[in-house]
């Protein structure tokens, strides 16, 4: 472990923790985005991995983690500073997601939803492709969003997964019609994290009219009050892993919304989100949490320092030190991968750095369960217990690999065909029927219009 890493990390009760300073250079983090990780750390340590065992028993939401989220500001991370915000990186947000998926996955899957809801207002805004008219249609939305977050502390899901297809692939089925006043939005969404404890909903939908196809050019972003009516979260939640997310079905029937509640004008999200391609990647930074999360636990566990457990030393097997060297050399190289690609994120990105994402992406998805897994083989039978959190990071680190838009297959069909073919030979790739290479990045001319 780093010396450097603070001293409450190791408190009684709580399992060793690595320190930032084990896998970044420190030299290129400001200095009080460190002294955030290092905080969020300890949180973690002490507070999210305490609870966690009891959020994934009852599959329950980690509201207790989000109460210290908020007290502690990290809800307004990537909100700009003239807002209350930190205005922190799209970079630096991934750090922040993977220090506290170290402890608990669900409460960083979560912290992504709510965070991306305000990074898509706070980074599409400042494409340079739009307008000055757009960007002075968008100022009051977004601002009306920001103002919500920081002084009444709102939490924000971000359901768009709709069951049966990639989001990306066809127009969502949540469809809205203009009425007057505003819209009626009907439709459901599947696996909507935080539903039932978030403030507001951020509705993607398919604005659809008399006699016209739905088309992706008409999908419109909304926030939805918790209490609308017409809103409603149904079913149960009793999954594999991530169990803390509580993505239940939200079910919206004749809800009326107004302009105001656009997150975003009209056009802008097919204009810009084309273009942003990493930020359809922001769920890996929770499953680069766990990798380290479980690579932390083996140490741990070797060296006969997890509470409640015999101190028993069981370095001196030659297998144990072997697999653990393993263990290192694949979430060094992972990490090195992910952290070059979340340093590179912006609008309008080259086809080299968009092929270091989707690379990035794949490896944290694959690399997250094989060194679960690894570390289960390594720790032996005992590591199985749902007494130490071992097993629920191998449960965790199961579902990545297979989240939309960016699934593990759909990251080897898009870096093969970026590598086998010139970027005005991409819409004639062969592709599978029916594939999701509607969200492959394009380059410059990236669009949702037109897309099947």
């Amino acid at each position: 472990m780093n010396e450097a890493a603070p001293l409450s990390v190791a408190v009684t009760g709580a399992i060793p923790s690595s320190d930032p300073g084990d896998y970044y250079d420190l030299s290129r983090i400001r200095p009080e985005v460190l002294e955030k990780l290092r905080r969020l750390n300890e949180l973690g340590a002490t507070r999210f991995a305490q609870r966690a065992r009891a959020v994934d028993d009852a599959a329950s939401f980690p509201e207790e983690n989000y109460r210290d989220l908020a007290e502690e500001g990290f809800l307004n991370l990537c909100i700009p500073e003239e807002f209350g915000g930190w205005g922190w990186s799209l970079g630096e947000y991934a750090m922040a997601g993977a220090e506290i998926a170290k402890h608990c996955g669900a409460t960083a899957l979560t912290f992504n939803m709510h965070t991306m809801s305000m990074a898509w207002s706070r980074f599409m805004f400042d494409m340079p492709n739009l307008t000055d008219e757009e960007r002075a249609a968008f100022a009051p939305l977004r601002a009306r969003q920001f103002r919500r977050a920081v002084a009444e502390r709102a939490i924000y899901s971000q359901p768009i997964s709709e069951g049966g297809q990639n989001w990306t692939s066809k127009p969502n089925q949540t469809q809205c019609r203009a009425v007057e006043g505003g819209w009626r939005i009907n439709g459901f969404k599947k696996f909507a994290s935080l539903a039932g404890y978030c403030d507001y909903y951020t509705i993607v939908c398919t604005e659809v009219f008399e006699g016209i196809e739905p088309r992706h050019e008409d999908t419109l972003l909304f926030v939805v009050h918790k209490d609308n009516p017409g809103l409603s979260v149904k079913g149960e939640w009793d999954p594999l892993g991530m169990r803390g997310t509580n993505s239940r079905d939200l079910i919206l029937k004749d809800v009326f919304v107004t302009e105001d509640d656009l997150l975003m004008p009209r056009g802008i999200f097919n204009k810009t989100l084309p273009n942003w391609p990493h930020m359809m990647a922001t769920l890996s930074p929770t499953y680069m949490g766990l990798a380290q999360g479980a690579y932390d636990f083996t140490i741990a566990y070797l060296r006969g320092q997890i509470p409640g457990q015999p101190p028993i030393d069981r370095r001196m097997y030659a297998t144990k030190r072997v697999a653990v060297s393993k263990m290192y050399a694949r979430l060094a190289s992972i990490r090195a991968l992910w952290w070059q690609a979340f340093g590179e994120a912006k609008g309008f990105p080259s086809r080299p750095e968009v092929m270091r994402m989707y690379a990035a992406q794949y490896n944290v998805m694959e690399g997250a369960q094989e060194l679960a897994a690894l570390a289960i083989r390594t720790c032996g039978g005992q590591s199985m217990l749902r007494s130490l959190p071992l097993e629920r990071i191998y449960r965790d680190s199961r579902c990545g690999a297979l989240m939309l838009p960016y699934t593990s297959e759909i990251m080897e069909d898009y870096i093969g065909v970026l590598a086998l073919y010139d970027m005005d030979e991409l819409d004639g790739a062969p592709g599978d029927e029916g594939g999701a290479r509607s969200s492959l990045w394009r380059g410059d001319a990236g669009s949702l219009k037109g897309l099947r």
